[in-house]
């Protein structure tokens, strides 16, 4: 049976620019044109926005860690004709606030859409909103269709750099990359193509971590989120946020260009997990599905080319992967109802080269597994996360999120291939290799995240050849490359019903829908052939929704989840050879900052609460810890400069379901004090 396809609508932007607007009002509803609600609803709404809502979508409704729900770029995706404000506070009212969708009363939620409309030119009236979908149908927000100077707005979807699409940086080359895993620079997000997020650098070491300071601090100056991975090649540190991209000296933090994108499309997922580089190119995602590169040497836009439809509910989020000529990258979406994808384009131009389908068309192997009524809009398959490589069988592996609607897995029975899997495709075509399904029919939202390090180690007293499988149901897996089979696998922290299926009553279940592993995965060191993972314990209980409704372009999960009040993070080394938990460290709050192992036995990482720390990678004993001042939910890394080994850490605005909501996008650069250096 076939699946629907999701129609063409624009997902929810992000950045405010203040436009002339309208609300377009159906004469069926005469009423709501002398006034949809009255004072008193949006003056509450206000409030109540300041309470739950401002920390993600900003003071002003202008976006921040969530898209802007006011101005030019909100009524770019909600003015459309085919979209009412019934339709706006349905996806209000199922998924909002984060993370506790549906968690306010009924008509707290008509109070908050007063507000929101008061915010975009609609007049209050005498009469109050009400949810009568009939009334709230009639309703339609509009725009001029210009621009906040009176022009006509239009999108480009290809665009060349005034100084041509050739860069005039250097390296490193693409036989570099492929041996970052000996490198002293920070080559790739994890690392290495291996994604070990091992460093061979051991200045720093046990023995002396303690004399380690901040060398250098860069501000990024915005109030973006900030879950960048940052790059490191001579010298030079590469970081982003949603729209900005920098370059930094990497010992002193002396900024050496900025690039700003201006925003072609709506913009959906606001957050960038970093960028990738080769020859030159500095190439990243972008929110309203652009993959850009720039000039390593000035910032200087190359190219800009849009590879993923906002309209289909697709962004950019993931760190791309560049491997000669091709550019590896896939849209994040999934709870968007996507129609998921991972795509290989052209380095010198973006021009598509391949395309491998995670949610396969009519014909193609995997069709059959979705058993769907073909009314039922179903799909998902997203891809946010880093890639691994393994050069010498060719392969890159893809780490496939989870089907939608997330929780009523009766509406898509059957194994829903390829979501929840490690999918191998040629590096060079695009086609399927293998693939290993971690959850069939999944209806927890458990994502498999990662699909790295690979790495080669004694197993049932043979050497094997491995890959590690991870993700948000908390099992950490590894697999034989050449047979395919799990080998041992290790649940960290709490299980509870995770088998359970979700009901109309409510299942609570552990690890919670943003439980286990997330967008920072597992490093491995071959000196102590363990495995160090981060993690969130974290139970949910969700609710399925009497009636599956789907805005198309928005979120459709098919049910409300609710966090329990406590959750907590843990560090645990795992034993590559037999999956034994060899020690864990406890964090008070979820940990999801990187983690980065090192030739001199230290892990450094970052915690929610803020706190860089240096752990013994033997034993987990905290070695050294500093607060930098803003949440620790992105990138931490080692690398050399200037005859150094520095630590470079990204603090700030991180994910706030995570607790990391304080903070501005700010990299803290470490390194050790001089001896007889004063403190």
């Amino acid at each position: 049976m076939g699946r629907l396809q999701p129609g063409i609508l624009m997902a929810v932007p992000r950045i405010v620019v203040l436009a002339s607007l309208i609300l377009t009002v159906m004469p069926l509803c005469a009423q709501a044109a002398r006034g949809a609600y009255t004072a008193d609803q949006a003056a509450r709404g206000k409030s109540l926005y300041g309470r739950y809502c401002a920390v993600c979508h900003g003071d002003m409704l202008e976006g921040g860690a969530a898209p802007a729900l006011a101005g030019e770029t909100f009524i770019k995706s909600w003015g459309q004709s085919t979209r009412t404000v019934d339709d706006l506070f349905y996806v209000m009212s199922s998924s909002m606030p984060k993370p506790a969708s549906g968690s306010l009363k009924p008509d707290e939620y008509l109070e908050l859409l007063a507000f929101v409309l008061s915010r975009n030119g609609l007049s209050a009236g005498d009469r109050p909103l009400s949810a009568d979908a009939a009334t709230l149908g009639a309703l339609r927000l509009a725009r001029t269709g210009a621009d906040a100077g009176g022009r006509a707005t239009a999108k480009q979807t290809y665009i060349v750099g005034d100084g041509g699409i050739r860069p005039t940086g250097k390296g490193p080359s693409a036989t570099e990359l492929q041996d970052a895993e000996h490198s002293s620079d920070w080559l790739y997000h994890t690392h290495d193509l291996h994604g070990t997020r091992y460093s061979p650098l051991d200045e720093i070491t046990r023995d002396n971590v303690t004399r380690m300071q901040v060398a250098c601090i860069y501000q990024l100056g915005s109030t973006e989120t900030f879950v960048t991975g940052p790059i490191v090649h001579a010298g030079v540190m590469y970081v982003t946020t949603a729209r900005l991209t920098a370059a930094i000296d990497a010992a002193t933090c002396r900024e050496k260009w900025r690039y700003n994108w201006e925003a072609q499309d709506a913009e959906l997922t606001p957050h960038n997990r970093g960028v990738a580089i080769e020859n030159g190119y500095v190439v990243r995602g972008t929110a309203d599905g652009y993959l850009i590169a720039l000039d390593s040497a000035d910032g200087r836009l190359l190219w800009a080319r849009q590879v993923a439809r906002p309209a289909a509910g697709e962004a950019i989020a993931m760190p791309p992967l560049i491997l000669g000529d091709l550019v590896i990258v896939g849209p994040a979406g999934s709870e968007n109802n996507v129609q998921g994808w991972i795509g290989a384009f052209r380095l010198a131009d973006g021009a598509p080269v391949w395309r491998f389908n995670t949610i396969p068309k009519a014909g193609q192997p995997g069709f059959d597994t979705w058993n769907n009524d073909p009314n039922v809009p179903v799909g998902g398959g997203a891809v946010w996360t880093p890639l691994s490589v393994d050069m010498e069988r060719g392969e890159v592996y893809v780490p496939v999120t989870n089907p939608a609607p997330d929780f009523p897995k009766r509406v898509r029975p059957g194994k829903n291939l390829y979501t929840n899997s490690l999918v191998a495709l040629d590096l060079r075509t695009g086609k399927l290799k293998w693939y290993a399904q971690m959850i069939s029919n999944d209806d927890k939202d458990y994502d498999l995240t990662q699909v790295s390090p690979l790495f080669e180690t004694a197993v049932g007293g043979r050497r094997q050849k491995l890959v590690v499988a991870a993700g948000k149901d908390g099992i950490v897996r590894v697999l034989n490359r050449d047979t395919h089979e799990i080998l041992h696998q290790t649940p960290i922290g709490t299980r509870f019903n995770e088998h359970a299926p979700i009901t109309r009553e409510g299942t609570h279940y552990c690890p919670g829908t943003l439980g286990g592993i997330q967008w920072n995965g597992p490093a491995w060191n071959p000196r102590t052939n363990l495995l160090y993972v981060p993690t969130v314990d974290w139970c949910f209980t969700t609710k399925l929704d009497e009636k599956l409704r789907n805005v198309p372009g928005s979120q459709y999960m098919g049910g409300t989840p609710q966090p329990d009040k406590q959750s907590q993070g843990f560090l645990t080394a795992i034993d590559a050879s037999s999956g034994a938990i060899r020690w864990q460290y406890r964090a008070e709050q979820p940990m999801v900052a990187a983690v980065t192992a090192t030739a001199g036995g230290l892990l450094f990482t970052g915690e929610s609460g803020g706190d860089l720390l240096a752990l013994d990678a033997e034993n987990g004993r905290v070695l050294y810890r500093f607060n930098t001042g803003g949440a620790m939910t992105g990138g931490v890394i080692t690398y050399s400069a200037a005859g150094h080994q520095y630590v470079g850490a990204a603090s700030g605005r991180g994910a706030v379901m995570f607790g990391g909501g304080r903070g501005a996008p700010t990299i803290v650069v470490f390194r050790l004090r001089e001896t007889g250096q004063a403190h």
